[in-house]
């Protein structure tokens, strides 16, 4: 455990966790600690804060210097009051307080970061605005894997019920589309599983033709695609059992909606992984439906990973052999 006083932060690594002091931060702090703990990782909490505009805009330098003073004071009670939370951790933590945008103060951070933590939404005001519009803005610009953790989840940290409800979860489930950037979030994804030693479930949801694609000629055959996406499942499973030799994959084809797919998926999932965008999203589309549909519904924890250039994407052809005939 570390005492550190809060400062300034410049290159943070480790899993960075943005805490304000609501319900929804601590659940994230909570969750953001028992993941520092199994990776054993460096835990940073961070709280931002920024100067009201009137404050910042004032002709009376004193009457600035009073106001940021008052807003950072309550910047580092946050701090303090979730660094005693976990006074009792094995993790090692760091506390940091920033002058900023809070979006932009995590991003920043994500550079260097393995993780960054936030919980759904924030509870308001000019200390407190860090969870509401960044657990949307920072999954889609973050450079590292963004994890959401829903104020649901709090409620499976207390109690018997609670603590039978939480070990009725033993996978994580990841969404697949047959896109790089869903394989991306695959690998991650595969890695947060074996850490764990749970099982991967690798879920692709396919809307009926029919309904979904109505523009389709009449003799697509809905078999036939589900078919195909059966194969690339088994292309994707032994591509990833390459790497991961030990891990435990499960897959499954589900006909539906993917954002319902995977928010029923998420109920009984440790986490749910979805890339940031999957196939057929628009090039300046940073965050899919699908990821934002996932984040505002899921009942657990959200992991949205990033675009990547992880080699081993490269030899999945190797293992398709239709495309090698």
């Amino acid at each position: 455990m570390s005492d550190e006083a809060p400062v300034a932060a410049e290159k943070i690594e480790g899993i960075v966790v943005g805490v304000d002091g609501s319900q929804q931060s601590k659940c994230a702090l909570r969750w953001a600690e028992r993941e520092a703990v199994r990776r054993g990782s460096v835990l940073n909490i961070v709280s931002a804060y920024t100067i009201p505009v009137f404050a910042a805009s004032s002709m009376d330098a004193g009457y600035s210097t009073l106001d940021d003073d008052l807003i950072r004071g309550g910047a580092e009670d946050i701090v303090r009051q979730a660094r005693k939370e976990l006074e009792n951790s094995e993790a090692t933590i760091r506390t940091y307080i920033e002058s900023g945008d809070p979006s932009g103060v995590l991003l920043d951070l994500s550079k260097d970061a393995e993780l960054v933590v936030v919980g759904t939404r924030g509870r308001g005001g000019f200390v407190g605005r860090l969870l509401g519009s960044v657990s949307s803005a920072l999954p889609a610009h973050a450079k590292c894997p963004t994890v959401v953790v829903p104020l649901a989840v709090a409620k499976e940290q207390e109690g018997d019920a609670a603590a039978a409800a939480a070990a009725a979860r033993k996978s994580i489930v990841v969404g697949v589309d047959g896109s790089d950037r869903a394989r991306a979030a695959v690998l991650a994804a595969a890695d947060a599983a074996i850490a764990s030693d749970l099982t991967l479930r690798l879920i692709c949801a396919v809307a009926p033709v029919g309904a979904a694609l109505a523009w389709m000629p009449a003799t697509v055959d809905q078999e036939a695609v589900l078919e195909d996406v059966r194969y690339q499942m088994s292309v994707g499973v032994a591509w990833l059992s390459s790497h991961y030799p030990t891990l435990k994959i499960e897959t499954d084809v589900i006909s539906g909606p993917p954002v319902e797919v995977l928010i029923r998926e998420s109920e009984h999932a440790v986490l749910t992984v979805t890339g940031s965008r999957g196939r057929g999203g628009f090039a300046g589309m940073l965050l899919g439906s699908t990821s934002q549909g996932v984040l505002h519904h899921s009942k657990g924890p959200v992991m949205v990973v990033p675009d990547s250039d992880d080699p081993r994407l490269a030899d999945r052809k190797n293992f398709d052999t239709r495309a090698n005939d």
